[in-house]
């Protein structure tokens, strides 16, 4: 069966941005190590996991345009997966003592779960503040691609300030990364493989709402909220909050802030010599704020 459900999962692998962040921050500091490799696959295995798991949470059918573990093999088996690929990323680090990469990317781990269970406490009340907001981003988004970065640095024996600034660097991705993100879910058209306006579904605030309520009258808000409390199944009402978003300049705060993040991220690397694999570097960064999936 693990053959079966891994096999799946390979055939329909995403875009493997985490990866690329490791090999192209150790290339720009350095010499690629066997070291590298190890973080690159540890890093991509946990991520896998978690998109299992978080899937299971959530109760999403879809996954990059495809039924997810869950809907095709439930949700204890799609659960015990995650677990297996959880333990095989721990192992892999272990069994070729990789304890400081280990140590980086379990931090990132409790730091994800910290923010997705902060999500949901959140979500339940409907009081989300911007700055509540960035703290739930930063832990269950940004703190995986900042362990990216920060392992890429990590495996060509980086100077721990090197690695600390190579955290800061992907951290700041991180947070672009997920307000594009929060903002894809506003888009008409579904093409990241779940319908537009997921996250009211699921009565999770994100940023251009935060902002479009922050902007805003408190009788149309409790209205809004009333209908994302109420309503978040009813496809009618859901295109109506994404229309009190738009309306209220939500878009393009957020878009805003997003380039906020996306250029104090580019700025870390500013002064480092131009070079093929900087470029890269900055390529795949702007990447995280135009895709269209």
């Amino acid at each position: 069966m693990l053959n079966i459900v891994t096999n799946y999962i390979i055939r329909r692998k995403g875009k493997q941005i985490r990866p690329m962040f490791v090999f192209l921050t150790a290339k720009l500091l350095g010499n690629v190590t066997p070291a590298t490799y190890i973080a690159a696959a540890l890093i991509e295995i946990l991520h896998t996991a978690t998109l299992i798991h978080d899937d299971v949470v959530d109760d999403t059918h879809e996954r990059r345009g495809f039924l997810s573990i869950n809907a095709i093999w439930k949700s204890k088996i799609a659960v015990l997966v995650g677990d297996y690929l959880l333990s095989r990323g721990l192992l892999l680090a272990v069994n070729n003592k990789q304890y400081e990469l280990l140590d980086i990317v379990s931090g990132a781990v409790k730091e994800m779960s910290e923010g997705e269970l902060l999500q949901i406490q959140k979500s339940r009340k409907l009081n989300l503040t911007e700055e509540q907001y960035y703290e739930i981003i930063r832990k269950k988004t940004a703190a995986l691609i900042a362990s990216c970065t920060a392992c890429g640095a990590k495996s060509v024996s980086a100077s721990e300030e090197t690695v600390n600034r190579m955290w800061k660097f992907g951290e700041n991705i991180g947070m672009a990364f997920q307000i594009k993100d929060d903002l894809l879910d506003y888009h008409d058209r579904n093409i990241i493989g779940k319908p537009t306006g997921n996250d009211i579904k699921e009565k999770k605030l994100t940023l251009p709402l935060i902002y479009g309520l922050s902007n805003n009258n408190k009788a149309d808000n409790n209205r809004i909220l009333r209908l994302i409390s109420n309503n978040h199944k009813n496809s009618k009402k859901i295109r109506e909050v994404i229309e009190f978003v738009k309306r209220n300049g939500g878009i393009e705060y957020s878009q805003n802030k997003m380039s906020e993040y996306r250029n104090k991220a580019l700025e870390i690397i500013a002064d480092y010599p131009d070079s093929e694999i900087k470029k890269s570097l900055i390529d795949l960064v702007n990447f995280t704020t135009t895709r269209t999936a």
